[in-house]
């Protein structure tokens, strides 16, 4: 009888051993503390996820209406400051310039080029490794010599020839770059009866380049419309299709905002619209943005709120009853 109760105790521990040893097995519900006491980083789920991206596959036939629009992300806005920070990327988090930056150097990413003197893009066009380089610097005006300095945010390794980023320009360039423009397309889809929006590309902007600082301290800024405008475009660095860029964005936590047992992506981040964007212009006939066609703010605004009005009054004036 003793024998039988030792064997039902050994069996039982064993069962208890291998349910313990599945349950921290890989595919299995993982612990939210490490071995060593600390929190655990979810890397295998990560790595998985951006092999299950989720896409929605739109018949041309059942679109009924469509409209491109340009917004711009500010991340200087309380809604947009876990796209801006950390800074300085750590071993659990990094910014949203960051990992496009280390997509783009690291990870195979293409940067496409924007229209001469506008800011559409041209995703027929990739950027060369050099055009890379001249892309993203640093530009400074030498007040001493009147001539504007240049620091490579992109440098080549002369061992590889590849391109790396520079630890020393990396903080300067991304504590100023402050803003993104995406280009979205707004759709009513017939069979679902539903609008939708998706993002088509994404570009950082960056104002302290050659072209802003040369106008801005050596020839002086036009402050009119005109100038304003010039200003912005040449602002606009380079263009990434979104699509391209979800993989990378899938793969990478956002940083908390307040609550540490938080566990979004980016690419949920941008999928829920947790972001806050104002208009910048839409597709029409003058193939003009808001800041080409208006001086003052009050029409800007004035303008935004008719355009923003107007997508929303589309999905019901399809309808017919």
């Amino acid at each position: 009888m003793k024998l039988i109760k030792s064997t039902i105790i050994i069996g039982l521990c064993l069962l208890a051993t291998g349910v313990n040893s599945q349950t921290v097995s890989k595919g299995s519900p993982q612990p939210f503390f490490s071995a060593n006491g600390n929190v655990a980083i979810q890397t295998d789920q990560m790595n998985a996820l951006a092999d299950t991206i989720a896409k929605v596959n739109h018949r041309a036939d059942d679109i009924e209406w469509s409209r491109i629009v340009y917004r711009v992300i500010d991340m200087r806005e309380k809604q947009n400051n876990q796209l801006y920070f950390p800074i300085t990327p750590n071993e659990k988090y990094k910014s949203l310039f960051r990992l496009i930056l280390e997509a783009t150097v690291n990870g195979g990413l293409k940067a496409y080029e924007k229209k001469d003197f506008d800011i559409q893009p041209r995703y027929d066009l990739a950027l060369t490794n050099d055009r890379l380089v001249e892309t993203f610097q640093i530009a400074d005006y030498d007040s001493v010599n009147n001539s504007v300095r240049k620091t490579a945010l992109i440098e080549k390794d002369p061992m590889t020839n590849m391109p790396v980023i520079s630890s020393y320009a990396y903080p300067d360039f991304a504590s100023k770059q402050t803003k993104f423009l995406i280009q979205e397309i707004v759709f009513f889809n017939k069979h679902y009866s539903r609008m939708y929006t998706k993002i088509i590309g994404i570009a950082p902007i960056y104002i302290y380049n050659e072209t802003n600082v040369t106008n801005m301290f050596m020839l002086g800024l036009n402050k009119t419309g005109e100038g304003i405008w010039n200003f912005f475009q040449s602002s606009v660095l380079c263009w990434y299709l979104f699509d391209e860029l979800r993989p990378f964005l899938a793969k990478q936590y956002i940083i908390p905002n307040g609550n540490e047992t938080q566990r979004l992506t980016y690419d949920e981040f941008f999928a829920q619209k947790l972001f806050y964007s104002y208009l910048l212009g839409d597709g029409n006939m003058l193939d003009k943005m808001l800041l080409q066609t208006y001086n003052d703010p009050e029409s800007i605004r004035r303008e935004q709120k008719r355009i923003e009005t107007e997508l929303l009054n589309v999905e019901q004036d399809l309808w017919e009853y």
